[in-house]
């Protein structure tokens, strides 16, 4: 008996091995829950593109970019840092977290949406063309056969190429660093042409309206907008939220008219 019934409890543990065998294991169904919204945002600019974002004569970070995102932040009670970086690596620095965000008159461009989270746009933007006053440029076509500079990595590079036919037919076209070094060679003669955006064309063409002229013409009509990574919709969204807020009631014109002297919000 005791041998049978030894048999008998190994052969149903055996039974019961198998079934449990068969079972599906446990799963946790429950989804992660999405990342919160930032508390610090390191806002990555350009430190010489006036009047988005430069540098006043006490060496101290202002424009029109610095002071909407100053009161996006105070709004949405996030702390704000600037930190400035090379404009021609600024995807790099977004996606490397070296910065939460691009906050300095920024091209939302399809391209770019491959790699950045944009917010809503909130401001209109060409790519204006100046010569100097005595140019003999007066049309887009009177390009061809001349040298044409623009800032590296900006939007004025990709808009010029996109308009190949004509781009193909420079002389040369030259990079640099900064706009304002890109009219100083213009003012020199060392370029003919400064292709740029038109916020900061125009404010730094205001600082000498005698020694140059901006053509009817331009390479097209842009909005900038606030970029994130793409893993960061809530940040995206509680900025996008302020930004609507302050179109509404009126600040973000109030901030546009102090730099620009006209209300260049995009509603």
């Amino acid at each position: 008996m005791k041998k049978r019934t030894l048999l008998a409890s190994v052969a149903l543990t055996a039974i019961l091995a198998a079934c449990g065998k068969n079972e599906p294991a446990a799963t946790n169904t429950a989804a992660a829950p999405a990342p919160a919204a930032a508390t610090k945002l390191v806002v990555g600019l350009d430190d010489n593109f006036p009047p988005m974002g430069f540098r006043d004569e006490k060496n101290e970070l202002v424009g029109f970019d610095i002071d909407m995102a100053r009161e996006v932040a105070k709004r949405a009670n996030i702390e704000v840092e600037f930190k400035p970086i090379d404009w021609n690596a600024k995807e790099a620095e977004l996606l490397g977290k070296r910065v939460d965000a691009l906050w300095n008159g920024l091209t939302i461009l399809e391209e770019r949406k491959e790699k950045i989270l944009f917010s809503d746009p909130y401001m209109v933007n060409k790519q204006i063309i100046i010569v100097k006053a005595d140019s003999p440029i007066k049309t887009k076509a009177d390009m061809a056969g001349k040298v044409v500079g623009a800032q590296e990595g900006s939007s004025a590079v990709t808009a010029m190429a996109k308009d190949k036919e004509l781009s193909d037919q420079f002389k040369e076209t030259k990079l640099f660093g900064d706009n304002i070094t890109a009219l100083m060679d213009l003012e020199a003669g060392r370029l003919d042409v400064v292709v740029v955006d038109e916020v900061v064309g125009r404010f730094l063409v205001n600082k000498k309206p005698d020694n140059y002229v901006v053509l009817g013409e331009d390479f097209g009509t842009e909005d900038y907008g606030v970029g994130f990574r793409k893993d960061d919709e809530a940040t995206r969204n509680k900025v996008n939220d302020v930004l609507t807020e302050m179109k509404k009631d009126g600040k973000a014109a109030e901030i546009a008219q102090k730099w620009f002297g006209s209300d260049v919000i995009k509603h």
